[in-house]
């Protein structure tokens, strides 16, 4: 039976491992925490790059004048001694109260036949929100719609990307690493496999100007559906009571 996580094994034996939490104390055994590596065999520093030494080679509050290496991975300590890799604290994004593992979510994209690369990162949006935001590379035009059920059937709702953007290949750096600050801003009009109906009357123009200014998209169809266009519960608490405001008309949230 396949495991669901890495067991990585003991510590060397002239190492120590601590697994911290942010204040940098000793979590439980079974408590994910950051790993921490001191011994023999922690390098200095970085070569040149002062900076990045002091952020990632720190002091070791559990041994005196010692230091340990900030790893950035996410582990917990099992009972019988070994230690569990749960992934990298950098690959994990907290959204609207929910501690989302990106890479789960980029493995969901995976799992579609024709997507060749994904990769999934939380953009910042002008209310200071963050929203999961997905790239990937397919072998066809893929919409936003069919991806978004697809991920359905195999995620709770809330580590549902708001984006989908298909690029033609992914932007690398010149040592041939993932470069996600030079992956393009999702555009307004996401594409989400719905033909644009414009308003037809002034209610639904009205309307439609009311979820462009809660979405923060320059265009909104009459047939688009609130949650394939970046909506999710919050905004719908915000676009009810934005309509009640306006129009003067109680919509129940549900």
């Amino acid at each position: 039976e396949l495991a669901d996580t890495v067991p990585i094994g003991r510590p060397l034996p002239n190492q120590k491992v601590w697994i911290l939490d942010g204040e940098q104390r000793l979590v439980p055994i079974g408590v994910a925490g950051e790993l921490h590596i001191s011994g023999a065999g922690v390098a200095r520093g970085y070569n040149r790059r002062p900076e990045l030494t002091a952020e990632k080679f720190v002091p070791n509050p559990y041994e005196d004048g010692g230091r340990m290496y900030k790893t950035g991975d996410l582990a917990r300590w099992l009972p019988d001694g070994t230690i569990e890799y749960l992934g990298r604290i950098d690959h994990q994004v907290k959204i609207r109260g929910y501690r989302i593992e990106l890479g789960e979510v980029e493995s969901g994209l995976m799992s579609v036949a024709a997507v060749r690369e994904a990769v999934v990162i939380a953009r910042e949006n002008e209310s200071g929100e963050k929203d999961l935001c997905a790239y990937y590379v397919a072998d066809e035009p893929l919409a936003a719609v069919g991806l978004r059920a697809e991920l359905a059937a195999k995620l709770p709702g809330y580590m549902i990307p708001s984006y989908f953007v298909q690029v033609e290949r992914m932007p690398l750096t010149p040592n041939g690493k993932l470069d996600r600050k030079a992956l393009p801003e999702p555009e307004g009009g996401v594409e989400t496999g719905t033909a644009y109906v414009a308003p037809r009357t002034p209610l639904e123009a009205k309307l439609a100007q009311i979820w462009q200014d809660v979405l923060k998209l320059p265009r909104v169809g009459v047939q688009d559906n609130f949650f394939d266009i970046g909506g999710h519960s919050l905004r719908a608490t915000t676009l009810v009571a934005k309509m009640h405001q306006e129009l003067q008309v109680k919509v129940p949230l549900r």
